[in-house]
């Protein structure tokens, strides 16, 4: 089967918008079908984070208006960074200004650091997977309501009462909704309900089996189609024709050759052709995340698309 390939950048690790809009108009010329965003607000690790973080949807609804064909999204919008209504409107919006380009990734939130950095109450896990559900039954709720009628809805963390539901945005019945990570019991259930894409990131191909086979097992309980589900997987990018430019690509990021090798995708061309192979026929996943974190290296953007790309 064919795969969908995308770039998935880390914004928050030190990039302005001009870095970030760079890379898109680069990957959109180079063929990718996405580029993609985290959504934090705090550096990690070793890095300054300098100039400081750039804001997810700020930053989409720029793109939006500066790039033409690639769809645009985030690996994952924290739910606990927005209030359910607010976001949908926001998402709805930028889905129009992109022409219908967006994807909506959302998670329950997990960095402590960066609520307590900026002010934002984070709640103990159980209470931000719960809140995570109520915003996935508000947000599509919201999309979803017809034109004309209201939706009210009485959760635990969550009322709205006669809300408009506007405006609605441009893709019917809403943009695509991702939901990913590595939960074994609630994650697959709420995947089962609303996901239409599920996202394993940066984990080995057998936990990756298992983790899509939990999602296929919630949506048959649900009486849904596995298929249904596009399984993706989020992997870091390391890619280079010889082994001296490897080498200097891992350490543009911090990291070894052999690490990168074992955990991403990581090598020559032919490597990565490989490997990737073996995650398609093993996992069934039709759509690739490269992890790009040295965001002023388009040239290994083109490299993939030219070397890479064409043997999918």
């Amino acid at each position: 089967m064919p795969v969908d390939f995308r770039i998935f950048t880390e914004p928050q690790q030190g990039a302005t918008y001009d870095d970030l809009l760079r890379v898109a108009r680069c990957a959109e010329d180079a063929g990718y079908g996405a580029f993609f965003r985290s959504d934090h607000y705090l550096k990690m690790g070793g890095v300054t984070g300098l100039p400081g973080p750039t804001d997810a949807w700020i930053t989409l609804a720029g793109l939006a208006r500066e790039t033409s064909r690639i769809r645009l999204g985030t690996l994952m919008t924290a739910g606990t960074f927005r209030h359910p209504g607010p976001l949908a409107i926001s998402v709805a919006q930028v889905d129009h200004m992109s022409g219908g380009r967006v994807e909506f990734g959302i998670g329950s939130g997990w960095f402590a650091e960066e609520h307590t950095a900026y002010g934002i109450p984070f709640p103990d896990v159980r209470e931000r997977f719960d809140r995570y559900a109520e915003q996935l039954a508000v947000i599509t709720g919201l999309w979803q309501t017809s034109e004309g009628e209201t939706f009210s809805y009485r959760g635990e963390h969550y009322q709205l009462t006669d809300s408009p539901a506007l405006p609605k945005p441009a893709q019917r019945p809403h943009p695509p909704v991702l939901i990913g990570g590595l939960g074994a019991k609630r994650t697959p259930k709420l995947a089962a309900r609303y996901a239409d894409e599920f996202n394993v990131p940066f984990a080995d191909m057998d936990t990756a089996v298992a983790q899509f086979e939990r999602v296929a097992a919630a949506c048959a309980e649900k009486g849904r189609d596995p298929r249904s589900v596009v399984r993706s997987a989020a992997l870091v990018a390391c890619v280079a024709k010889d082994e001296a430019r490897l080498a200097e690509r891992a350490a543009a990021i911090g990291r070894e050759v052999e690490e990168l090798r074992r955990n991403g995708l990581a090598g020559s061309p032919t490597e990565v052709v490989d490997k990737l192979g073996q995650w398609r026929d093993k996992t069934g996943i039709t759509r690739v995340y490269f992890q790009l974190m040295d965001l002023d290296d388009l040239d290994q953007v083109e490299l993939i698309a030219a070397e890479v790309f064409p043997q999918f």
